[in-house]
């Protein structure tokens, strides 16, 4: 009997769709190709400079040569602590900080601290596609609570108690949201935290695009909201979107210190520390101001007022406005079946190939993160960009309503 060469644990992830679409965008561009790509979720403006002037002088130093602590350096955990008490009003000590290889590895550490096998994680949907291959590979289920165009894309508590069964140990709460750009309001946010707390569940709240919100739409930290919630809340954040340091790979948690200490003991053993330049430079950034994400906010609220607009004039395509992030998620379903360039697609997955196909245009397809027949489009590009792809989308679907 011959053995499988990769385990089904590993075998059965998906990969990353959003990072397959920006590399299949970029190698396409590379053999010069004019492709234009709306896949990765990532600002197109330079690391704020006086950042990377931290990282130069960081690498200077021979102290940051070496290994350092694997949980993070002493001086970005308590940074860390009191930016989350600015920002999201939540206290917590620098011993319930964890710094993480990038976002995704406090997502992986959370849910790999927090579930043991069966326990159900109430995801709502559209989610970011990372999210339930982490709850899968940590042993836990995902149980999708889909929420459609016409609330919003916002799960109501009634939904996320009709999942609910005895094996929920978890619900995930992510405000703003990608893939979609929805935003709780306060009055929201409170009443699903109060539902969470009175049924003793966690929620693990990924906060990352906390400062990108629009049309005056306020932030509202479910964990400061709902201190009801007591200790059974995990944040999730990071440098990546805030300050466009996605390569930098600077994420972390904020959680119980047991919980912490736990996360620190798989990341010990995991990837240790993450790099000290990096964090040096996160350091630098979070304790600075927000000038750079106000500059970039500005452009982000342009170019989603403009993509917006633009992908509402396609027949068949409706595009709600998204209050927060940098995506829009258009339902594109009374395209579907339709005749294109001689094709007809039955899927956004077939829709999307078709686009990018025929006109050279990169989206990602609603699979990737929840039912057929939406895309996601990141407006993180520029502005020429941005109006030459979504003009290329238009001349291939029509734009007569």
């Amino acid at each position: 009997m011959t053995s499988a060469r990769v385990s089904q644990r590993i075998g059965s992830i998906a990969e990353s769709a959003t990072l397959a679409v920006d590399a299949k965008a970029k190698a396409l561009k590379a053999a010069g190709r004019p492709v234009i790509g709306f896949g990765a979720g990532e600002p197109d403006f330079p690391t704020p400079q006086y950042i990377v002037e931290a990282a130069i002088e960081a690498a200077r130093q021979p102290r940051f040569h070496r290994y350092s602590p694997a949980g993070g350096l002493p001086e970005l955990k308590a940074a860390i602590a009191a930016k989350t008490q600015r920002d999201s009003g939540y206290e917590a000590e620098a011993s319930q900080v964890l710094v993480t290889n990038g976002g995704k590895q406090a997502v992986y550490n959370t849910f790999a601290t927090l579930l043991d096998p069966g326990d159900e994680v109430l995801l709502p949907t559209p989610y970011w596609t990372t999210y339930p291959e982490a709850i899968r590979l940590a042993g836990g289920a995902p149980v999708e609570v889909f929420a459609g165009p016409e609330q919003d894309y916002l799960a109501t508590v009634d939904q996320l108690e009709a999942a609910l069964t005895p094996r929920t140990k978890v619900l995930l709460f992510v405000s703003p949201s990608n893939p979609t750009g929805a935003v709780y309001s306060p009055e929201q946010t409170r009443e699903i935290g109060q539902w969470a707390a009175s049924k003793g569940l966690w929620v693990v709240t990924d906060e990352i695009y906390e400062h990108l919100t629009y049309d005056g739409v306020p932030f509202t930290s479910i964990a400061t909201a709902t201190p009801e919630l007591g200790d059974r809340v995990v944040i999730l954040n990071g440098v990546a979107k805030t300050y466009a340091m996605t390569g930098w790979r600077v994420g972390w948690m904020i959680g119980p210190a047991d919980v912490i200490k736990a996360a620190t003991n798989l990341q010990s053993h995991a990837t240790s520390n993450v790099a000290n330049i990096s964090q040096m430079a996160a350091l630098a950034a979070v304790s600075g101001p927000l000038d750079a994400v106000e500059e970039m906010k500005v452009a982000f609220d342009r170019r989603r007022q403009t993509i917006v607009k633009m992908l509402s004039e396609i027949g068949g395509v409706n595009c709600p406005t998204p209050k927060g992030a940098f995506y829009v998620y258009p339902d594109v379903r009374g395209v579907l079946g339709r005749e294109i360039a001689g094709v007809r697609p039955a899927t956004s997955a077939e829709l999307a190939a078709l686009i990018l196909d025929k006109v050279e245009v990169a989206i990602v397809p609603g699979e990737a993160f929840g039912p057929s027949g939406f895309v996601r489009l990141s407006y993180a590009l520029g502005d020429d960009d941005l109006a030459e792809g979504v003009g290329r989308i238009q001349e291939l679907l029509g734009t007569a309503k």
